[in-house]
């Protein structure tokens, strides 16, 4: 396995392959000049224009694999989900290098996950995981089962949610770091909390939230703590408690696609449509490729 760590900042796995220029290894991409114009157009919210220039990189450079990787973002953002995945088919082809495929293969995994689609998912996703964990690059197996795990959460599939991110935890408690271990064990009961809720376990998953927020203050680290009050959020909308949900997801991060639909939910259920509206509007303007958008996208629409 050498193609290089996709490093996620967060919980949930980021990943955007429009929202800026994708990082290159090797020589530059002939079809760099195309793609930069592209994203422009998508920044301006051109969606059609951006696809034909798109389209256009594809047709002059049939075996550049961001070509191909962001012609099919761009068509899972459309909607247009089963012609995506024929250029996510077309970049793994392609692919000249372990990392290119890798990339290709992650785009494919969460084009399946725009259409809430787990088992997909896995076939393309499962794959990154077991070179990781054949590679020891634990860190990254870690967070390749817990994306994995989170586009199955929000699909509905409870129990492979639970597998991956059972393998994740896994995974990540293979890395020496204490601190990394104290995350790795934040990150499963923060998972557990979300899936007991989701099962209507409301004391189980409570259980759940004490003992993330327990090894969140024994890890110390400011950049996890936004993803507290979306677990808090999270568990109150599934037990009914509406009020405690909004006052939660109020202080979880408000760029996340996922937070603003879940926001909209909650104001739906609060009996305000016109805070609600605003909120799944919002959720739709996000370009991110990830679980966390996918679901958004879903519930949104």
């Amino acid at each position: 396995m050498t193609f290089k760590p996709r490093l996620f900042s967060c919980i949930l796995g980021l990943s955007s392959l429009l929202a800026q220029p994708p990082q290159q290894s090797g020589p530059p991409d002939p079809a760099a000049d195309l793609l930069r114009q592209g994203r422009q157009r998508i920044n301006e919210g051109k969606q059609d224009e951006a696809l034909g220039i798109y389209k256009q990189a594809v047709e002059s450079f049939p075996k550049s694999v961001q070509a191909n990787n962001q012609t099919g973002v761009l068509l899972d953002l459309m909607g247009r989900y089963s012609e995506a995945r024929k250029y996510f088919a077309k970049a793994i082809e392609v692919a000249a290098t372990p990392q290119a495929k890798g990339q290709a293969q992650h785009a494919m995994a969460m084009s399946y996950a725009f259409e809430g689609d787990c088992k997909n998912a896995a076939k393309y996703e499962g794959p990154l995981y077991e070179q990781y964990l054949a590679a020891k690059d634990y860190f990254n197996a870690g967070e390749t089962a817990d994306e994995l795990a989170r586009v199955c959460i929000d699909a509905g599939n409870l129990d492979e949610a639970y597998a991956w991110y059972r393998k994740g935890h896994e995974a990540g408690l293979n890395e020496t770091d204490p601190k990394q271990k104290d995350l790795w064990n934040f990150r499963w009961e923060h998972a557990l909390g979300r899936i007991a809720a989701r099962r209507g376990k409301a004391d189980e998953a409570r259980t759940h939230v004490a003992a993330a927020k327990a090894f969140l203050d024994k890890l110390g680290n400011p950049q996890q703590a936004q993803f507290f009050p979306y677990l808090v959020g999270y568990v109150a909308f599934y037990g009914g408690d509406y009020k405690s949900a909004l006052t939660e997801l109020q202080k979880a991060n408000q760029s996340d696609p996922f937070i603003e639909v879940l926001m909209a939910q909650t104001y739906e259920k609060l009996g305000d449509r016109e805070q609600a509206a605003q909120f799944y509007k919002k959720a739709m303007g996000s370009n991110a490729h990830n679980p966390p958008n996918a679901a958004a996208r879903r519930l949104a629409r």
